[in-house]
C-alpha cells in the first residue's frame, strides 16, 4: 500500500472533520438563521444527510485499500476484544432510552417547524452520563480499536479517535452556552471519554444539576 494513498486518506478525513465541525458550529447556524430562516427547521436533517454522504466515500476508500492487518488481536486478547465489543454494542442499545431520537435525527425540529439555533433538548444525565460525559464516543472508540486493523483502517481509526477528542471539546463549548453553570460543574466532576471509578456523580448530584439547568432554561423562556 502506497504512502500516497494513506496521505490522501488523512487529507480526506481532515476535510470531513472541517466540514462537520463547520456545519455544527453556532456561527454557521446563526448565519443560516439570518439569511434563510425558513431552512432552520430542516437544518439538522440536512446536516445529518451531508455528514453521512461525505462519510461514505471515506469508508469505501478505507476498506478498498485493503492490505494485511498491522494490528491483530490474537489468543485470549481476541476474546477480550470481542467481549469489549459486545459490551459497547449493549451500551449503545441501553443508552437510546435516554436520548430523543427524533431530536437527534432532526425530525422533531422539522415537525415543530423550529427556527431556533440552539438545540432544545433538555440537559439529561443518564446513568451512563454519570460516569463519562460522552458514552457514545467511548463505545465507538471501543468498537474501532477492538478490530484487526489494516494500515488504512489504522489511519482512519487514529483520525476518528483524534476527532472524537477534539470534537467533544467543541461540542462542550456549545453545551456550556446552552446549560450554563450546571454543565460546567458537570464537566468538572465527570471525565470526558474514559471513566474513572473515583470521579463520578451520584444520582442525587445528577438530579440537582438537571434542576439547575431546567431553572436556567425557564428563567430565559
Amino acid at each position: 500500500m502506497s504512502s500516497t494513498a494513506l496521505a490522501l486518506l488523512v487529507i480526506g478525513w481532515l476535510a470531513y472533520f472541517f466540514l462537520h465541525s463547520l456545519l455544527a458550529s453556532l456561527t454557521v447556524k446563526h448565519w443560516v438563521a439570518r439569511r434563510w430562516p425558513q431552512w432552520m427547521p430542516a437544518y439538522r436533517i440536512l446536516f445529518n444527510l451531508v455528514a453521512v454522504a461525505a462519510l461514505l466515500p471515506l469508508l469505501y476508500f478505507t476498506f478498498h485499500l485493503g492490505g494485511e492487518p498491522v494490528l491483530r488481536w490474537r489468543g485470549p486478547w481476541r476474546w477480550l476484544a470481542n467481549v469489549l465489543s459486545v459490551a459497547a454494542v449493549v451500551g449503545f442499545l441501553l443508552s437510546f432510552r435516554w436520548y430523543d431520537g427524533l431530536e437527534f435525527l432532526g425530525l422533531r425540529q422539522w415537525l415543530d417547524r423550529r427556527r431556533e439555533v440552539k438545540d432544545q433538548e433538555r440537559f439529561c444525565i443518564s446513568p451512563l452520563h454519570r460516569h463519562v460525559r460522552h458514552p457514545w464516543y467511548l463505545f465507538a472508540l471501543v468498537l474501532l480499536w477492538t478490530r484487526d486493523l489494516t494500515p488504512a483502517m489504522l489511519v482512519s481509526t487514529v483520525m476518528v479517535s483524534l476527532y472524537f477528542i477534539i470534537g467533544s471539546r467543541l461540542e462542550e463549548r456549545k453545551l456550556k452556552i446552552y446549560h450554563g453553570e450546571s454543565y460546567e460543574t458537570y464537566c468538572k466532576k465527570v471525565p470526558g471519554l474514559m471513566p474513572r471509578p473515583w470521579k463520578r456523580l451520584t444520582s442525587e448530584e445528577a438530579s440537582r444539576l438537571e434542576r439547575m439547568a431546567l431553572q436556567k432554561h425557564q428563567s430565559k423562556a
